[in-house]
């Protein structure tokens, strides 16, 4: 399973089990809060009614007396209101009336005159002197049908002379219960839905990141040097951090392979030199003497061509400065360059072309002279004198095609390397490398690549931008 899936399905996870607790939670104390909030307003209307029942119910005639009219009288009334958005067409209290021992005097129904209803709950703890209320279903296991009871003392001169009890049938409220039910998971789905999208951000930019950085390290195992990845917060900070140890790893390994492979192809030129030297020492004809000097020169020059082109290829492989790139025309870049070569690659038939016409490439121009002149030397170097080499332009890439021998397969992918080169034709010389080291190196850093072949006869390299 991929990270960022991972990270999605927790998040998912951790938000789905808190808002289903959150919902769970809120969902069952709706109704209980409802049921609480209509006892606590049917105690007040049960006390009301029973200090108003009070003086009927002492005098005998509570079934003919005004406060029975009056009862009646708001069971008619014709009601049609908007609570909230919720209408209401009708009056739902039921008002019953015992005496102190429990036999119903007044019923608002007129359905229970004359029943005991001592053993009721709501009687029967009043006239104890408790609270007395009670929750009953008509049908046993639908709680919708649940009506609530409450019940207050009626008292006359101080003493308990009877039980007046309202009840409220609870799918009179149902209605409201419901709506709020439905809002609260409507509201709770709303709100997983928003933990979600944030989730989803959260998670598709930490994969983002993620991603960046490892691009990132790919690339810089690759060889190459992108540039840090600019990432807000820690693993932004980690970059940054990644990219200083990759700095100082670089610097320990490029000195270590540096020395290791400077020492090598330093010794064979200064043992020619020491040689030369010592033997110049000696009483020689002149002949031999100028041959040990030529010598000299010729190893001394050997030496700082190299040094010179290590020193390049340094600058190239330490710089950290983004390519300026230019749109240049084959046709216009290669007219002065062919001219150059002429002169200093007399010995070969150079042809250079472009096609088509308005073919270009998007390269430092510095840098890509750099580069063909290196292809330009590393073919001469290894081609016979008078045949001809061709350099083949075309959109984004160009091509060096000789004549010479080219290579063993073996050695095609090791070219490019620093110090790793074949002998040449006349199997005594060798160069340092360094040449498509070079132009290997400005490749990497037009973000293109190199491409050797062998073509039977002759080496083809092509730079692909």
């Amino acid at each position: 399973m991929r990270l960022g899936i991972r990270l999605l399905f927790g998040f998912f996870l951790v938000a789905g089990l808190a808002a289903f607790f959150v919902l769970r939670v809120f969902m069952t104390e709706v109704k209980p809060s409802v049921r609480e909030v209509m006892e606590d307003m049917m105690v007040d209307t049960a006390n009301i009614l029973a200090e108003l029942a009070s003086d009927d119910l002492a005098a005998g005639h509570m079934a003919e007396g005004r406060f029975a009219q009056q009862v009646r009288g708001y069971a008619r009334r014709p009601i049609d209101v908007q609570i909230w958005g919720m209408t209401k067409q009708s009056l739902d209290f039921r008002v019953y009336i015992t005496d102190s021992k429990g036999t119903v005097m007044f019923d608002s129904e007129n359905t229970a005159i004359g029943q005991d209803y001592s053993r009721w709950r709501d009687v029967a703890r009043t006239l104890r002197g408790e609270y007395g209320a009670r929750a009953t279903r008509e049908i046993q296991h639908d709680d919708r049908t649940s009506v609530m009871y409450v019940a207050a003392p009626v008292q006359h001169a101080g003493k308990t002379i009877g039980v007046l009890t309202v009840a409220k049938p609870m799918s009179t409220i149902q209605a409201f219960i419901d709506r709020a039910e439905r809002k609260i998971f409507l509201s709770g789905l709303l709100l997983l839905a928003l933990s979600l999208a944030i989730g989803v951000a959260v998670t598709l930019w930490v994969v983002w990141s993620i991603r960046k950085l490892r691009h990132y390290a790919n690339a810089v195992g690759q060889g190459a040097k992108p540039a840090v990845p600019q990432i807000p917060g820690e693993l932004g900070e980690l970059a940054m951090a990644v990219d200083a140890m990759r700095l100082k790893l670089e610097g320990h390994e490029y000195i270590e392979a540096y020395v290791r492979a400077l020492t090598h192809e330093l010794k064979s030129p200064l043992a020619a030199i020491r040689g030369a030297g010592e033997l110049l020492q000696d009483e020689l004809p002149d002949n031999a003497r100028r041959e040990f000097a030529g010598q000299v020169l010729s190893q001394t020059s050997r030496l700082q061509a190299l040094v010179d082109r290590m020193l390049e290829l340094t600058k190239l492989e330490q710089r950290h400065a983004q390519v300026q790139r230019k749109k240049l025309l084959w046709a216009d870049f290669l007219k002065p360059f062919q001219a150059v070569a002429h002169v200093n690659y007399a010995e070969y038939a150079i042809n250079m072309i472009a096609t088509p016409e308005l073919s270009g490439v998007d390269a430092e121009p510095e840098l890509l002279g750099l580069a063909l002149g290196n292809l330009l030397e590393n073919a001469c170097s290894f081609a016979p004198a008078g045949s001809v080499i061709t350099v083949e332009a075309r959109e984004g890439q160009v091509a060096v095609q000789d004549s010479g021998p080219g290579v063993a397969d073996y050695a095609l992918v090791r070219l490019g390397e620093r110090f790793f080169s074949t002998v040449r034709p006349d199997g005594i010389t060798k160069g340092s490398g360094l040449g498509l080291a070079i132009v290997r190196q400005i490749m990497v850093l037009h973000g293109g690549r190199m491409v050797v072949r062998n073509t039977h006869p002759g080496l083809r390299v092509e730079l692909h931008f």
